[in-house]
């Protein structure tokens, strides 16, 4: 069954659609503008060492979350017999019968 739309979109859609005119009407000037704006005040308000913290953390992510890819590929294999008794990847050639 249909869902009914009163006044024919979603609220998702109606946001959406107004973000990208407001972005139409403001341009890119205006965004560089308060990003920038919000920038300095959060460095005014927490310091210059913040934004070294931050970007530590998200390396740090970025580290685990390939690790864990690494590691889920590594499972994947090793159900599908892609591994040897090592861990490793076996070559790509399949031994014929």
């Amino acid at each position: 069954m249909a869902e009914d739309k009163k006044g024919g979109m979603t609220v998702a859609e109606a946001g959406r659609k107004g973000g990208v005119k407001v972005a139409q009407e403001r341009g890119r000037a205006f965004y560089e503008q308060i990003g920038k704006k919000g920038g300095e005040s959060v460095r005014a308000a927490r310091g210059p060492e913040f934004y070294s913290q931050i970007g530590h953390k998200g390396g740090q992510k970025v580290r685990e979350l390939i690790e864990q890819g690494k590691r889920m590929a590594r499972e994947t294999q090793k159900k599908e017999g892609g591994l040897d008794e090592m861990g490793n990847l076996k070559g790509s050639r399949r031994d014929e019968d």
